[in-house]
């Protein structure tokens, strides 16, 4: 069996290419950049997503395309109202894209893009008061922006605490923004920064987002609790909240985290290795059946067992979605419908998705002879 000729993405699968109106500073050090974007009018609708998501971004880097997801920092009524959107990229040591981004791109060039993605988000009804807590690390602030500005712009009696940890002040992203939400909201939000490279003046118990250090600081920091709680930052980090936030009997239910690493991503994958032929008068290779389900329709092609997912959906279906390919951003998120696919446990899996049959397929390989995985599934 060979694969058919691959499917046209539909408007949510395929990039578009969206204007540069401003690339800005984000941290005071230049370590991070703001990226303003124009979305034209048609595409508004297509584009228009939850706070907390993230768009999946490509450019051509020394002539092969490159893929990145960044966490979108504006809120959906600034795209409703101006057009635009806007993401938060800080600059990795070796990270080709980060590079172009924060030091290459200019405005009046394009980006392409796909529409938001993510589940680190929550609904945000305008009636109803809660008591949000949010811990951020680095470049986890960035989503946490856009939830946390939709919040306090959206629901009057809702009230916001904010605790940041960055290694110095200078390294610290969107101090102005978040300034300029104490300003509009001086009396639903408090922020707190923490350094770890620094000095701390504010008499605090730790300068550090470790276990040690949450342990001291949240029940001070919040002795009535939170309804719900978000956590951004690096692995440690996020799995030291999640530890202490458990120890204090918080509900998990109440409990949104999205990590992120630094560690530079994986390149671009390779095509499935083609099947291999008969032998004469001996075994030919196992060979599995992978059906990818994307965009209402589905694809069939042939590969040995034991290849990764992505590679052999990519195949069949160059338009399907991945980004990091490092199991972290779930791009590539998918349920396995028939069969069974082997993936290595991620963060970036609930229990519950995972119980569900989702996988992350940039880390699945395909282990028996049939395999169905559905990207459609929501």
């Amino acid at each position: 069996m060979t694969a058919p000729a691959p499917a046209r993405p539909t408007a949510r699968t395929r990039f578009h290419p969206l204007t540069v109106t401003a690339v800005d500073p984000a941290a005071a050090d230049a370590s991070a950049a703001r990226i303003t974007l124009r979305v034209p009018d048609g595409l508004r609708t297509l584009f228009a997503f939850t706070p907390g998501q993230h768009l999946t971004v490509r450019a051509a880097l020394h002539g092969a395309e490159t893929r990145r997801s960044y966490s979108l920092c504006s809120t959906p009524a600034e795209l409703e109202r101006d057009g635009t959107l806007r993401i938060g990229v800080r600059a990795v040591p070796g990270g080709r894209f980060s590079h172009y981004a924060t030091r290459l791109l200019q405005p009046g060039e394009d980006l392409h893009a796909r529409p938001a993605t993510g589940r680190f988000t929550t609904t945000i009804p305008a009636g109803r008061p809660r008591r949000i807590a949010a811990l951020a690390a680095g470049s986890g602030i960035t989503p946490l922006l856009s939830l946390l500005t939709a919040v306090l712009d959206t629901e009057p009696q809702s009230t916001v605490t904010l605790l940041y940890g960055n290694r110095c002040a200078d390294a610290a992203m969107f101090t102005e923004e978040l300034a300029d939400l104490k300003d509009r909201h001086r009396h639903r939000i408090r922020v707190l920064h923490v350094f770890s490279r620094e000095d701390q003046r504010a008499g605090l118990a730790t300068a550090r987002l470790d276990h040690r250090g949450l342990r001291a600081l949240l029940p001070r920091l919040l002795p009535a609790g939170a309804d719900e709680w978000f956590v951004c930052g690096p692995p440690g980090m996020v799995a030291a909240a999640e530890l202490v936030l458990a120890d204090l009997g918080v509900a998990p239910a109440a409990v949104h985290t999205e990590q992120f690493t630094a560690a530079a991503p994986a390149p671009a994958p390779a095509p499935a290795p083609a099947p291999r032929p008969h032998a004469a008068g001996g075994d030919t290779a196992r060979m599995c059946e992978l059906t990818v389900r994307l965009d209402g329709r589905s694809s069939t092609v042939r590969v040995p067992v034991g290849t990764n997912v992505l590679d052999a959906a990519l195949s069949a279906r160059p338009e399907t979605p991945y980004s990091c390919r490092s199991g972290v951003c779930a791009t590539c998120r998918a349920k396995v419908v028939l069969g069974r696919a082997q993936c290595p446990g991620t963060p970036a899996l609930g229990a519950d998705e995972v119980a569900e049959g989702y996988v992350l397929t940039c880390r699945s390989t395909a282990p028996d002879e049939r395999l169905t995985v559905d990207y459609d599934a929501l």
